[in-house]
């Protein structure tokens, strides 16, 4: 039961990591994004993340943490390892640029938008744009596809609601990758190729995170990697999803489908009590 449950953890950490290349494939074949769609569906992926987060990742850290230290410690020791996972994302979103950042998808879509007026620009330039957008987007995936191992393993119903809210929100970055490569070089498939490279990184960071951790895993180990993955989760919403969100859409519908990310996440949560 033990392996099965590893390899679902796996098995959804690559497919949330992979959904870029749909987002590559939808640049392609789609002529226009819908940006009220996008904006939704980012907000409720936003509205997942956040709600899970506080409701039942940051819960049963919190348990796992009182069973390992008592319960004094076991609550302070859980705030203390939900900021750091809030302090460790938000070093590595500082260490990247902001002009690679794949928080800024907006200007792949407006480019996707001119492609006359991309076709009147440097090339190289263009190729450095999603080249350095594919490696940001790798690093972030890092953390993220740990988040989403770890939700798994512990809970599987959890760990599939995380899978699809970060899915979701990977196929716009796929989106930052692919448009300005293919732009650059006429080529389809190297602009899908480095797309899907940089959804690879998330059962990566799954992986490598296993292999280190497995040997110590245990109520305390386990508690604060998951008050940190809250914190991660946390963060990517706030800084990433819902900014991107207001980018794509009106404001008020980006916050509707916060709200119906909340609580359809509820119901879900509900239905396994």
């Amino acid at each position: 039961m033990e392996n099965y449950h590893i390899l679902l953890a796996f098995g959804l950490t690559l497919f949330a990591g992979l959904c870029t290349g749909i987002g590559s494939a939808l640049a392609f074949f789609a002529k226009r994004t819908n940006p009220k769609f996008l904006s939704a569906s980012l907000g409720f992926s936003a509205g997942v993340m956040i709600y899970v987060s506080f409701v039942e990742i940051l819960a049963k850290a919190r348990d796992s943490m009182i069973e390992g230290l008592g319960h004094k410690p076991g609550h302070w020791i859980t705030v203390l390892a939900f900021f750091s996972g809030i302090a460790l994302i938000g070093l590595i979103d500082k260490l990247v640029p902001s002009y690679e950042n794949p928080h800024e998808v907006r200007d792949a879509q407006a480019l996707e938008e001119d492609p006359e007026k991309l076709r009147e620009q440097n090339s190289k330039k263009l190729m450095r744009m999603g080249l350095f957008s594919a490696l940001a987007i790798a690093i972030h995936n890092f953390p993220e596809g740990l988040a989403t191992f770890t939700a798994a393993l512990k809970d599987p119903n959890l760990g599939i609601a995380i899978a699809v809210a970060i899915a979701i929100h990977n196929i716009p970055e796929g989106i930052a990758v692919s448009v300005p490569i293919y732009y650059a070089t006429g080529d389809k498939k190297k602009a899908f190729l480095y797309s899907f490279l940089s959804g690879v990184s998330e059962p990566v960071g799954a992986l490598i995170g296993f292999l280190i951790l497995r040997q110590f895993m245990g109520p305390v180990v386990f508690g604060f990697l998951f008050a940190s993955v809250a914190g991660i989760m946390v963060f990517i919403s706030l800084d990433e999803l819902l900014p991107t969100a207001e980018e794509y859409g009106e404001h008020h519908i980006s916050i509707f489908g916060l709200i119906a990310g909340m609580a359809v996440m509820a119901i879900s949560l509900l239905l396994f009590i």
